[in-house]
């Protein structure tokens, strides 16, 4: 997990992640280098509507069109991630790997709502200092698998984590089926 260009792999929580920030989430890596890492949870989308925060951006979301919390840093700023279509990669977008691409949000969507496939807007993120990420990963906090093109944009976020495991297939698949309070099981 040293390489910086991870930002196509999920962090997937295990089912002993007991911090609520993190449980049962799944993490997009957007960055990840010797400084730390940093990513968003792609499977908490909030009830409030895209139109209360960004309004212009709300005919660009994908559905569910509310905020997503992205993690438990900066909750008061925003982040915009994209799949771009075809390849492009037009002004305000930095990508991140694949077809994924970090949008500035002063940007105005015109510009690039032709390039854009989906769209999820996220308040916050998840951070880690240097080692940390590794730290925990080694504890047995995450489990760390591939992303799917769709997965930053499904139509049904809160059954992401047990689709993600389930794909997997092997153990990951039967972690999927675990109750939500591991003691039961």
């Amino acid at each position: 997990m040293s390489d910086s260009r991870h930002a196509t792999r999920l962090l997937v929580a295990t089912p002993s992640m007991r911090d609520p920030n993190f449980e049962r989430s799944v993490v997009l890596l957007l960055q990840h280098g010797d400084d730390g890492a940093l990513g968003v949870v792609i499977n908490r989308p909030t009830r409030l509507p895209v139109t209360d925060v960004l309004p212009m951006w709300q005919p660009v979301v994908s559905s569910p069109d509310v905020v997503f919390q992205g993690g438990p840093v900066s909750l008061d700023s925003a982040l915009g991630l994209v799949a771009l279509r075809n390849g492009t990669e037009p002004v305000g977008t930095r990508p991140i790997g694949g077809s994924l691409a970090l949008i500035d949000l002063d940007t105005p969507p015109e510009i690039v709502e032709a390039a854009v496939g989906d769209m999820r807007i996220f308040a916050g993120y998840a951070g880690w200092d240097s080692d940390q990420l590794e730290s925990e990963v080694a504890q047995g906090a995450w489990y760390v698998v591939d992303a799917a093109p769709h997965d930053a944009f499904s139509g049904a976020p809160e059954d992401l984590w047990r689709a993600v495991l389930r794909r997997q297939g092997g153990t990951l698949a039967m972690v999927a089926t675990f109750p939500d309070d591991p003691s039961l099981n």
